[in-house]
């Protein structure tokens, strides 16, 4: 064991060791130059008349040529000799043709290398100065490299490739085409079937050499990138500061262009393997008759026609061409057809006849190939191995041009006839790419047991096709995962070594796993941007002039999205699957994403919520086109822990109801000319903890960072206030089910404010003066002030009281608006499901507006639909009693649809379960007087309450910074006009008013001063004041105005509510003066 253990040390520190004993061996052997120099000899015109049908050939006999020249020049008997034979020329034009030869899946060869070297080890060889100047790859000039880079890489000849794809492609089926009609076809004509299956037979020597050629194109980018590494990569990591050698050669080595080309290449190959291997069983037949009839030809035809004339008197060469006919003719195929069918030439007599043979699909073995080679090799060397000239010159030779010719033909079409046999794994050997994926060599010399998947060049092409989204390359993203399969194939069957396919294996699990997270965000991604420049505005983009970076470029994922079998190391895949699954947990990270979103903002953000729901919605429509996904309605009812039949909340409603008690009622104050509700800026926030905004990726908002943009830019529209948009969002995003528990809550927030506040005015009530008057017309305007501060006076110990018991009506009113606002959308959007389901409950206007039903029939329009086919007989119909049980269906919903016709009104019922709550408190805040007269003078009822309140926030709102009115908008009058007019309490409010009071008051001043043509200088300082007390008599009127409209108290009856809590609606009422005709007039 010791001694072979020193032996093999010695032996691998020894370079060249195998060459050099091989070297000392063969030179024993007698003529060996001969042999030599036959092989050069055979090796150049093989490359220079391209001759090797396929590229391993090639490589194999450039890369033995520079050791059989090393070996041929190091003769010490003629060594000069060669060069006799093959000008040095024409060796150094095939080194410089080829500066860098692949040789294993991670090695190159250079000859120019390996010629330098060996001078070292064969001193004669040193002196062929010519051969030893050739440039190694790492020594080439810039212009020199340069030129070699058009040569070696892909992307200068991939508009070439895609021509010959094309081309070959629609020439390839075109040939299968005819063959598949030739099998159908009966008793065709014989030369037309021969036509046929030659053409095939050369379609098929086509693809051999295209697919060869492409390959080769592959290995010697390889080969040429390994020889030359990245100089100065440039990592987009900061962190990294050294590179490996694999990564110099590999990951940085590679532009995006020629990734590009090389996933097309590696496309095409694979493609033109499919098209073949799936015609494997097709074409055998023509290919088999095809070599058969060549064969036979040569055999009983041109080798008889030899005999006859060039070699009749050579015996010794007449009996090799007779041993070639004996070995391979096929003589039961010529005696098949009778005499009498045979075509003669008329030429001459019988001799001259030519052997007719029909096809059989009966190929020749591998021996009797190489047979027919060796024997046509000895007919034109005749033995002599010196003789000049190529191996089928003429020169020295007595055999004519024409025989030699054919000769010459015939021998390397036998070297094609094997390729084309063993039809499969030709194919298979063509195609193999699994070179690009070992690294071996570089494992070691880094010794690193592996490299990150980013150095891996398959992977980096499926990355590159994801990332790049080129529309062209997107259906070719999987064709790198071949470069895989083809690794493991070599590895197990090739290699044999299991330690390599584990390897390959766990970076394909690795890789597969990531694609598919790519991949389905790319899917993703663009359905979504697709989905988000379809909601734009069409004449918002037409009106830009940038619109066009709005749309969005088709992509063609159906096809990848419709594959079930993807065949990855030799397991079948679903990757519709995997992508259906991986979208419906994307779609669910999404929406899940979106409500945490909305929970970090405030409810002004519930319109950006509903366009982008939306946006996803139709994305989700669109994806399903391809995928059968989960239900959007179900993965949005999921999300919000709203599928629990029972459940009547949501996640969404709840946020709302959060935000509006913590927010939006204390934050925000109404405008009720616009109708919106405003962030208050006088009001300090109220510190509500809110979680962190979630950060996610472009695609879970609009896909793309344009259409980012021009969301963000609507949604900044409706993100400063909450009015009619919102309220529309908000119903359609609740829906029927979550709405009620809504208005619920809102509705027990109101009473439990009524209660917080009735400790309040109690404080306020108990603080007021014993007796109060009406404001004397002859104190003016400025001393009735000056009394309603006297009696006022009283509060400012009350102050902490005074602003709370604002704050509670304020909020009271808020909520009450936004019922008004909800109100006004749930009418449109019932009107709307009325105006579609009407014609079908057989429901018209009456002329007084009322809803008149169809007379002449009992039943409604679908109902009697559906009852008149059922009891239409029909023997057709295989199963009537389906029609009967959709005419009870349709009762059922006849009735279902008819009682939610008298649906009442939102608004109306907030303000009966507002009077309802009120009335527990009426005794304290309604006082009936003892007397049964109007109490003057020692009221102490809500209005006089209310007035005071407001006459003091209208004077700060003059006088003070921040106003009042800043703080309390409009939601102040809409609070306390409503109580005041549930409490019946409209009429004293507007006869006691403070500021109604100064306002007769100052009426009265001005028409005595303009009647006596004094200036007005009395109220002068005070127009501040009697301006706001105009503005909020008006506004208080409005209010009035509109609760007479929806809540007239002489029909208090009708908007009561039942014990069960559901609401008395009205169905008919007295019109009343229409709320818009009363707002608020510039100069009243």
């Amino acid at each position: 064991m010791r001694e072979e253990l020193d032996d093999l040390q010695i032996f691998l520190s020894t370079r060249w060791a195998i060459l050099l004993n091989l070297h000392v061996e063969m030179f024993r052997v007698n003529n060996v130059e001969d042999i030599l120099q036959v092989l050069i000899v055979f090796v150049v015109e093989s490359l220079e008349l391209n001759f090797a049908l396929l590229f391993p050939e090639r490589y194999i006999l450039l890369r033995v040529l520079p050791v059989l020249v090393v070996l041929a020049a190091s003769s010490e008997k003629d060594s000069e000799s060669l060069y006799k034979r093959v000008k040095i020329n024409r060796l150094i034009n095939i080194f410089k043709n080829d500066p860098v030869i692949p040789a294993f899946p991670d090695l190159h060869l250079s000859p120019a290398a390996i010629l330098k070297e060996l001078s070292t080890y064969f001193p004669k060889f040193s002196a062929q100065t010519r051969l030893l100047t050739l440039s190694s790859p790492h020594e080439l000039l810039p212009r020199e490299a340069q030129d070699y880079q058009r040569q070696y890489l892909i992307i200068n000849h991939i508009g070439a490739i895609r021509a010959e794809h094309d081309d070959f492609s629609i020439r390839f089926a075109s040939a299968l085409n005819q063959l598949s009609l030739l099998r159908s076809m009966d008793g065709a004509d014989v030369e037309w079937a021969k036509e046929v299956k030659g053409n095939v037979y050369d379609m098929v020597v086509e693809g051999f050499q295209l697919l060869s050629r492409w390959t080769a194109r592959i290995w010697e980018q390889c080969a040429w990138k390994f020889s030359r590494p990245c100089k100065d990569p440039v990592s987009t990591e900061s962190h990294e500061a050294s590179f490996s050698d694999y990564e110099k050669v590999v990951r940085y080595n590679y532009s995006a262009d020629e990734r590009k080309a090389l996933v097309e290449l590696v496309s095409y190959i694979k493609g033109i393997a499919s098209l073949m291997q799936k015609s494997d069983t097709l074409v055998a037949d023509a290919l088999w008759e095809t070599v058969h009839a060549e064969v036979q030809d040569f055999v009983q035809n041109t080798l008889a026609t030899m005999l006859r004339t060039t070699f009749r008197k050579k015996k010794d060469l007449s009996r090799i061409l007779s041993d070639m006919r004996t070995l391979s003719a096929d003589w039961m195929a010529n005696t098949s057809k009778p005499d009498s069918e045979m075509p003669a030439f008329q030429q001459g007599g019988e001799e001259s006849r030519a052997n007719f043979f029909y096809p059989r699909p009966v190929a020749p073995t591998a021996a009797q190939v190489h047979c027919l080679q060796y024997l046509i090799y000895e007919v034109v060397s005749g033995g002599n191995m010196r003789k000049p000239g190529g191996l089928f010159g003429n020169t020295g030779s007595d055999i004519p041009v024409n025989d030699l010719k054919q000769l010459e033909t015939f021998f390397y079409k036998l070297g094609f006839f094997l390729h084309i046999l063993d039809y499969s794994a030709t194919v298979a050997m063509l195609t193999d790419v699994g070179f690009l994926w070992f690294r071996e060599f570089y494992l070691e010399s880094s010794r690193v047991i592996q490299f990150p998947i980013e150095c891996s060049l398959p992977w980096m092409l499926v990355d590159h096709v994801i990332e790049s989204q080129n529309a062209g390359l997107l259906e070719n993203v999987l064709m790198p995962f071949d470069i895989y399969n083809d690794a493991a194939q070599q590895a197990l069957v090739v290699l044999k070594q299991r330690f390599l396919y584990d390897e390959i294996e766990a970076e394909v699990d690795n890789c597969f796993d990531i694609f598919i997270s790519k991949f389905c965000d790319a899917v993703f991604t663009y359905y979504k941007s697709w989905a988000a420049s379809e909601l734009l505005d069409p004449s918002f983009l037409f009106a830009l002039d940038i619109g066009e970076k709005f749309s969005v470029q088709p992509m063609r994922f159906s096809g990848l999205l419709k594959m079930t079998r993807v065949k990855l190391l030799g397991r079948t895949i679903n990757l519709r699957s995997l992508t259906t699954e991986r979208i419906n947990k994307v779609f669910r990270e999404n929406i899940e994403f979106l409500f945490d979103r909305f929970e970090t903002q405030d409810l002004c953000a519930i319109v950006e919520l509903e366009k982008l729901l939306e946006i996803l919605q139709l994305a989700h429509e669109l994806l399903s086109k391809d995928l059968t996904l989960d239900s959007f309605s179900l993965m949005l009812n999921e999300m919000q822990e709203n599928v629990s039949l029972v459940s009547y909340s949501s996640r969404l409603a709840s946020q709302i109801w959060t935000e509006m008690q913590n927010d939006f009622l204390p934050n925000f104050i109404l405008c009720n000319t616009t109708q919106r509700f405003v962030r208050s800026s006088k009001v300090p926030p109220a510190p509500v903890p809110k979680p962190s905004v979630p950060h996610a990726k472009p695609n879970f908002y609009c896909g793309t960072q344009d259409l980012n943009s021009a969301y963000q830019s609507y949604a900044r529209l409706h993100s400063a206030f909450f009015g009619l948009p919102h309220m529309y969002s908000t119903v359609r995003l609740l829906g029927s089910r979550s709405l009620p528990w809504l208005i619920r809550a809102l509705l027990d927030h109101l009473s439990n404010k009524i209660t917080t506040l009735e400790p309040l005015i109690t404080g306020l009530q108990d603080a007021l003066p014993k007796s109060i008057g009406l404001l004397p017309f002859d104190g003016g305007v400025a001393g009735c002030v000056r009394i309603v501060q006297d009696h006022l006076n009283c509060w400012q110990s009350k102050s902490e009281l005074k602003i709370e018991a604002l704050r509670g009506i304020k909020e009271i009113g808020s909520v009450l608006y936004w019922m008004s606002l909800l109100d006004i959308v749930l009418r449109e959007v019932d009107t709307s499901q009325f105006m579609q389901t009407a014609p079908w409950l057989g429901l018209t206007p009456g002329v007084d507006g009322q809803l008149v039903q169809f007379q002449d029939s009992e039943d409604s329009p679908i109902i009697s639909l559906f009852k008149s086919i059922a009891t239409t007989s029909n023997p057709s119909f295989s199963n009537p009693s389906s029609l009967r049980v959709l005419s009870r269906q349709a009762e059922a919903a006849d009735l279902l649809y008819k009682s939610n016709i008298n649906a009442g009104s939102v608004l109306e019922y907030s303000l009966a379960f507002t009077s309802a709550a009120l009335d527990k408190y009426c005794s304290k805040w309604s006082v009936i007087p003892k007397t049964g007269f109007v109490d003057i003078t020692t009221s102490k009822d809500f209005y006089r309450i209310y007035s005071g309140l407001q006459m003091e926030y209208l004077e700060e709102a003059v006088q003070a910074q921040p106003s009042r009115h800043g703080m309390l908008g409009d939601s102040i009058a809409w609070g306390g006009c409503t109580i005041i007019y549930l409490l019946g309490q409209q009429l004293h409010f507007e006869l006691f008013d403070f500021s109604h009071q100064v306002l007769n008051v100052a009426e009265v001043e001005v028409a005595a001063i303009a009647s006596a043509h004094k200036n007005p200088h009395i109220v002068q300082g005070l127009e501040g004041l009697l301006e706001a007390m105009k503005k909020g008599r008006r506004m208080n009127n409005h209010v009035f105005s509109m609760l007479k409209a929806r809540c007239p108290l002489e029909d208090k009856q009708a908007c009561a509510i039942r014990q069960s809590g559901a609401p008395l609606h009205r169905i008919k009422f007295d019109n009343t003066v229409s709320a818009f005709e009363t707002l608020p007039q510039k100069g009243a």
